[in-house]
């Protein structure tokens, strides 16, 4: 391996099932929900509902979902996330830099340690984590940094490390998404109102110093600025709630749900906590939360994909790299 390839990129995101099936499916939520950052309750009383009940009953309901919207080529969170590390490496590439870029999943695999093994294997020495997620969450980012910890565990010989840590309002995040709703509006014209949708959290997590809530509402509103929308022309929402505890709201269905019953004839949904579709953007949003709308006498529901491999997307992904990588030699 070239001197220069001894730095590397490790590209992360949530992770997925390995197949739709109902036993991997199980193996993926008890991985994911077994994750203390991901609820973050007493340990046994968690554990005793987790196993006694969620893990009976969720899996069967959870791969039927997963089954509706996977692919040829698998998963469409993975699919998309590798093509997206394949895009950086050949972005960086072009920009002159030998970075060794690979991906890896929280939960499932390719697994965080799986690939930290791979990168040393191949002599790397330097190595930049990078989120799949534009805000930070303590559930989310600060769960990427406890599994590379816990890797370091075991390992005589670690690599020099480094974090990034969000780029929610990265003024070059923020154009990619806007040029990607452009493109999309260019095609089909302009809604009366746009959905922002970002994953939810418990409530709590605010009060407890998350600042992921925060960071949601500074992307929406920039990405608002960047298209030139009125208050009136757009909303911020939350989904994906878990249980019956208190969530950030407002809850993306029942906002469309009351948009769809005051007559709005158009509304787009865009997610921009995903950077890749995945289930809680195909199934939950372009599936339920549209036959939702509709249901109630909505007009038009538009659902705009994620920036996927956008190429205004990877360019700015790329220029975030290596705004981290400065002073490592590329």
């Amino acid at each position: 391996m070239p001197s220069t390839l001894r730095t590397a990129v490790l590209y992360c995101n949530m992770g997925t099932p390995d197949t739709p099936s109902i036993p991997d499916v199980k193996r993926f939520l008890t991985e994911f929900l077994s994750d203390p950052r991901v609820v973050d309750m007493p340990r046994l009383p968690w554990l005793l509902l987790l196993h006694g009940y969620i893990l009976r009953t969720r899996p069967r309901i959870s791969a039927a979902k997963y089954a509706s919207i996977w692919t040829k080529e698998g998963s469409p969170l993975k699919v998309w996330t590798e093509k997206q590390a394949k895009m950086l490496q050949g972005w960086l590439a072009e920009r002159g830099h030998d970075v060794l870029v690979r991906y890896a999943m929280r939960y499932g695999n390719p697994s965080m340690a799986s690939q930290m093994d791979e990168l040393q294997t191949l002599g790397v020495v330097r190595v930049l984590i990078v989120p799949a997620y534009p805000q930070y969450s303590a559930t989310t980012t600060a769960s990427l940094w406890n599994a590379v910890s816990q890797w370091e565990q075991k390992t005589r010989n670690i690599p020099e490390l480094r974090f990034v840590k969000h780029y929610h309002d990265d003024a070059r995040y923020i154009a990619a998404l806007a040029s990607h709703v452009r493109q999309a509006w260019h095609k089909t014209g302009l809604p009366n109102i746009l959905v922002m949708s970002f994953h939810g959290l418990p409530a709590r997590s605010t009060q407890l110093g998350d600042p992921y809530h925060g960071e949601c509402l500074q992307t929406g509103q920039l990405l608002a600025q960047a298209l030139k929308l009125t208050p009136s022309q757009y909303k911020i929402t939350f989904q994906s709630r878990l249980l019956c505890a208190k969530w950030l709201k407002p809850y993306t269905e029942p906002t469309l749900i009351e948009l769809g019953k005051s007559g709005v004839k158009r509304v787009d949904v865009l997610c921009p906590s995903f950077t890749c579709d995945c289930l809680e953007t195909l199934e939950e949003i372009n599936k339920q939360a549209r036959t939702a709308f509709l249901q109630v006498g909505g007009g038009e529901f538009h659902y705009i994909p994620c920036l996927n491999d956008d190429h205004a997307w990877i360019s700015a992904l790329a220029d975030i790299t290596l705004q981290h990588l400065q002073g490592w030699s590329t």
